[in-house]
């Protein structure tokens, strides 16, 4: 029986965690402007953009060019985290469930950026998620240029 594994990356951003986490809490609808090699495109299918439950359509690269849908599953607005749940999708031909889970943390006036992808594979020939948590970094280091500008 395959188990729910969890990999976790952390990121040093210049910009302060606030902003990075609004973008993703309430602002995702930018991120194909602010890293359009990555995010080709974000439609809105369900609810808004901000709350539990809002299902949303993503077109982006990650290896290949791919698209799912996703839901925001939780957030928490004090410890600047938020979850977000693969619904279907290319990656879920690949994996029973993804999840992300981002948390934006003060450092000063820069942020601490904690990234967790938590995955149940297919089964034993499927590959680790590194390409996705490649495509995450990516959105990270797209969203910390594009707010450095502002």
């Amino acid at each position: 029986m395959a188990q729910s594994v969890t990999v976790e990356a952390q990121m040093e951003l210049k910009s302060p965690a606030e902003k990075v986490y609004e973008i993703f809490r309430r602002k995702s609808y930018l991120l194909p402007e602010i890293a359009p090699h990555i995010v080709k495109d974000i439609k809105l299918l369900a609810g808004d953009w901000e709350s539990v439950g809002s299902v949303r359509l993503w077109t982006y690269v990650a290896g290949d060019c791919e698209s799912g849908k996703e839901t925001l599953e939780a957030f928490d607005d004090e410890t600047k985290s938020i979850t977000f749940n693969c619904l279907d999708g290319v990656a879920l031909n690949l994996y029973k469930s993804l999840k992300m889970v981002f948390q934006f943390s003060p450092e000063g006036e820069h942020c601490a950026a904690k990234a967790g992808l938590t995955y149940e594979k297919q089964n034993a020939d499927v590959p680790d998620p590194d390409k996705y948590m490649e495509f995450t970094r990516g959105m990270l280091m797209s969203v910390d240029a594009y707010l450095l500008k502002a």
